[in-house]
């Protein structure tokens, strides 16, 4: 029996959604954009980065034929191999939503085939009998914010009056999330982690439909020159709609290690071990010990959060450039790592790209890079779903299938 390495690079979309007019975002493309920029000399950054873009490994296990197969052309600028390794091509998802639960529930076999609750754009996001509901149970003076923003600017903007009055910081986005901002010291991280439990409880419910997560936003500092967010980020997430990947490897006495944001992303059901860090650098190198750890039938599942957190919604072009670059130069690391018989996936759960409009997620087709022992280059061409990424991981490590989605081994 083998093991199962599933790594998911956040955001890192690669275009060509069939549906992405609904979602206001057709021909964004994270990967083509990012690509453009850097071979038109628009996102260099002294000491980080100069030139095309340049990712050898992943474009060695298929990246750039995922994307052509996506959008029917390769990333401007990129060097196209003659030879791949492995299974490659590209994934539509089919959830209705362009979120982290949607598409991760729908990697690990679970489409979102319900519609999710969101919060008003225009106007106060929240209703004043909602407020006062939160006030109350939660025991806070009053909320600030009460808007679609930016977390970073948001803080920025409240950060001061929050620490003066105890008020928390609330905010919501294009997502199905309400996210509050306060101050680890002044506000107490302890003391937000069980507000917004107490939120949790109060949005499941209430009427208007799900509410995907409810997110700590953490930060420190004194003026909005210093605030910073921290890695304290906790996400509270309803649970998926019906047992997923994890759930079933897990009553199938397997090990899920799950790294980063993974285990709240899935409201920690079927996790085995959980294992948390803050960038993608720590995040790599707790993956990697989860693979020491991983024994015959595991499944060592990880969230690279910074592609999306950092350098998607901020829409900075030239970072999310040198962190693809980073993390490509790490990938040796985990083919030493692997064993005859193992699985290695890299995928995303949606886009954010970072040329585009806003600060939202953008919805795009995944990159499905297939690599191990044995296993010859194939193009994929372009599943239909998601799902078949969990359905692939179920057959590789023996379990019986779900009832969505197809392996493609």
């Amino acid at each position: 029996m083998a093991r199962a390495f599933l790594f998911v690079l956040d955001s890192f979309g690669i275009g060509g959604a069939p549906d992405a007019a609904a979602f206001g975002d057709e021909g964004a493309d994270t990967l083509g954009h990012i690509a453009e920029f850097c071979a038109a000399g628009a996102a260099e950054r002294s000491g980080l980065r100069q030139g095309p873009l340049k990712l050898p490994n992943m474009a060695a296990l298929g990246l750039l034929h995922a994307a052509h197969a996506a959008t029917g052309r390769f990333p401007a600028g990129m060097n196209v191999p003659e030879r791949v390794f492995g299974h490659h091509g590209a994934a539509t998802e089919v959830s209705r939503g362009k979120d982290t639960p949607s598409g991760h529930w729908e990697i690990a076999g679970t489409p979102v085939m319900f519609d999710w609750g969101y919060f008003p754009s225009e106007g106060d996001a929240f209703s004043p009998e909602l407020v006062a509901a939160i006030c109350e149970i939660g025991k806070v003076p009053g909320i600030l914010g009460n808007c679609h923003a930016s977390g970073t600017d948001i803080i920025a903007r409240y950060g001061e009056e929050h620490i003066r009055s105890g008020k928390p910081i609330c905010y919501t986005s294009s997502d199905s999330v309400f996210q509050i901002a306060a101050h680890e010291i002044h506000f107490g991280l302890d003391r937000l982690l069980s507000f917004c439990q107490t939120v949790r409880i109060i949005l499941d419910e209430w009427p208007g439909g799900k509410i995907g997560r409810v997110i700590a936003r953490p930060f420190v500092g004194e003026t909005p020159a210093t605030f910073e967010r921290t890695g304290n980020r906790r996400d509270y997430s309803v649970e998926p709609p019906e047992p997923t990947l994890l759930d079933r490897l897990t009553e199938a006495g397997r090990t899920v290690h799950a790294v980063g944001k993974i285990g709240d992303i899935f409201a920690h059901k079927g996790i085995g071990r959980l294992s948390k860090a803050n960038g993608n650098a720590a995040l790599f190198d707790e993956t990697l010990r989860a693979m020491d750890e991983a024994k015959d039938g595991d499944l060592v599942f990880t969230n690279f959060v910074d592609f999306d957190m950092l350098y998607g919604h901020r829409r900075d072009v030239a970072g999310y450039a040198a962190a693809l670059e980073a993390f490509d130069r790490l990938l040796p690391e985990v083919d030493r790592k692997m064993r005859p018989g193992d699985l290695l996936i890299l995928t995303a759960d949606h886009g954010c790209d970072p040329t585009w409009r806003g600060t939202d997620h953008t919805r795009e087709r995944v990159p499905v890079l297939t690599f191990g022992q044995g296993i010859r280059s194939r193009l994929l061409g372009t599943r239909m779903t998601f799902a078949d990424i969990g359905e692939t991981i179920a057959r590789h490590l023996g379990i019986p299938p779900g009832p969505h989605g197809k392996s493609f081994l």
